[in-house]
């Protein structure tokens, strides 16, 4: 979901990203007092204040770990830990559906039943172990309160002249949020061709290509932009400092605002340098503190279902998905026709 190439250490200088790839072997596995992180951004605050700064922080002071974190969009994750295949350098990797899937699909993931995640809802993790949620999170839009005293009612209004370079969403098939929007339109629409020619007329209006989600949401608070895409947790967390933002879910006429479960899903990487390390931290994420937090800190949804917070910001985050229809997307028809998927997008739009 979303790009923006950072490479972090938890309580010390940037990593930079050529350490990690580095040709001349396993440079990861110099430092075994470690476990390296690839993840989809959106978990992390802008100013130290997220929740994986707080996870981070108080795995490292329990274990002496230190976690170094490498943040992309879902499909860039994916891609990345594929190119290192041969000499991997990620222990865990974070992401969005359907890239998760396909990150197993591509052999990038080893099975591991994380501390928890017995308490994780089935369809919110792999039968066979390979990944499980650690957070849950829903996809969304946001709308620039300020300008607008209303979101726009339904995806046909987006259509109007006045939204003609004051709209962007994030690229499918690089952000999980970019792919999210050409899911969540074949099932509003009815279907692919009815979906790919309404994004075709909605391309007349958009501002063109990102590859970070997480980026739209300050255009759209400053307003250069009116409408663009998201997710409830990252925005919900990004509205903390952003108070033009507001989140709503688009509906066809005469429909039903929808949304669909975008989890935040964890699996430990195939030889991984720090194995040991990385089954630590998964289990971490999914203690009881730990998932508490998530709503407390994070703007997200607990995915242990036995956590149950009753802070102000899960009140807020339930009131949110009122009165919204929750579907189930087929994962397996889209990760094995994802590619498709996205080349119809890409011919409707132009892109």
């Amino acid at each position: 979901m979303r790009v923006k190439a950072i490479a972090a250490t938890v309580g010390s200088l940037a990593l930079a990203a050529p350490l990690l790839t580095a040709c001349g072997g396993n440079s990861a596995a110099s430092d075994e007092n470690v476990v390296t992180v690839y993840s989809a951004d959106g978990l992390k605050g802008e100013n130290g204040d997220g929740w994986y700064d707080q996870v981070f922080k108080d795995f490292e002071n329990k274990t002496g770990i230190k976690v170094k974190y490498v943040e992309g969009g879902s499909g860039e994750m994916v891609q990345r830990a594929l190119r290192e295949k041969s000499n991997t350098q990620a222990d865990v990797m974070v992401t969005l559906p359907p890239f998760i899937q396909q990150a197993d699909g591509k052999g990038l993931l080893d099975k591991y039943k994380p501390e928890g995640s017995d308490q994780v809802n089935g369809a919110d993790k792999a039968a066979d172990g390979t990944w499980t949620a650690v957070v849950n999170n829903y996809f969304s839009f946001i709308y620039n309160k300020k300008e607008l005293k209303q979101p726009p009612a339904t995806w046909q209004e987006l259509l109007d002249g006045k939204y003609k370079n004051k709209l962007q969403y994030s690229t499918p098939g690089v952000a999980g949020d970019g792919t999210a929007v050409v899911i969540k339109a074949m099932h509003d629409f009815g279907g692919k061709d009815a979906a790919m020619e309404y994004l075709g007329k909605l391309q007349a209006n958009n501002v063109g290509p990102s590859s970070s989600t997480s980026k739209l949401a300050p255009k759209t608070d400053k307003g250069e932009l009116l409408v663009a895409n998201g997710d409830v947790q990252m925005n919900f967390a990004q509205a903390k400092s952003m108070p033009n933002l507001g989140i709503w879910f688009p509906k066809t006429a005469g429909g039903k605002p929808t949304t669909f479960a975008l989890p935040y899903a964890a699996g430990l990487v195939k030889n991984a340098p720090h194995s040991a390390n990385a089954k630590k931290l998964l289990d971490f994420m999914l203690t009881e503190k730990a998932q508490k937090q998530v709503s407390e800190i994070g703007g997200g949804f607990a995915a242990r279902s036995d956590v149950k917070p009753v802070d102000a910001n899960s009140i807020a985050l339930k009131k949110l998905l009122d009165g919204v229809e929750v579907f189930e997307p087929d994962w397996a028809d889209i990760d094995k026709n994802l590619s498709s998927y996205v080349d119809a997008w890409k011919s409707a739009t132009g892109s």
